[in-house]
């Protein structure tokens, strides 16, 4: 039996319509670790942005202090800069992105890195605890990713966020932070 091109071509433009909507009512749905890869790739894309918020709530950047380069036991240079603040203050996500690691490491303590815009890699270390986030899960500025503290190589010192952007190899935060925020 032959069908009619025309009667063919319109099955085929309904099941396309019907896959489109299903996707379109799916993707809202789908857990942050299946959507992850899309945004990463879309993330990747962005240009990296010239000015980020203090990723510690109620602190302003006039607070800040460039500890960027200083030297650091074993013959290291510091690779961020240090937020003082209360123990527990929240440690914001100053970028949109995707949850790439929540873990523990022996300089950093408890850490959280987020990958964002420009394929930067954003780490948030010495953290006293975690906020209810999980690898693969997306971020947006402001989000809570953690809390103030002073894990890792930081115990004896008083409680701060250790900020470090990495774009390929370890960029200074304390010029984005200090730069003026440009509009959306």
């Amino acid at each position: 039996m032959t069908v009619n091109p025309v009667l063919r071509f319109l099955w085929r433009l309904v099941i396309l319509g019907l896959f489109v909507w299903l996707a379109a009512w799916a993707w809202p749905r789908l857990p942050d670790a299946a959507r992850a890869p899309w945004h990463m790739a879309r993330l990747a894309w962005q240009q990296a942005p010239s000015s980020l918020p203090v990723p510690v709530q109620g602190v302003s950047a006039r607070r800040l202090t460039d500890t960027w380069g200083a030297a650091r036991s074993g013959g290291r240079q510091h690779e961020g800069i240090d937020i003082f603040a209360a123990r527990g203050t929240p440690v914001l996500s100053t970028t949109e992105g995707v949850v790439m690691q929540v873990g523990t490491n022996n300089l950093g303590g408890q850490v959280v890195w987020v990958l964002g815009p420009g394929r930067q890699r954003h780490y948030y270390a010495h953290l006293d605890g975690y906020a209810d986030i999980e690898r693969g899960q997306l971020v947006a500025p402001g989000d809570v990713l953690g809390y103030v503290g002073n894990t890792g190589n930081a115990r004896g010192t008083p409680p701060h966020l250790h900020y470090g952007i990495y774009d390929g190899g370890a960029i200074n935060p304390y010029t984005l932070l200090m730069a003026p925020a440009t509009p959306p």
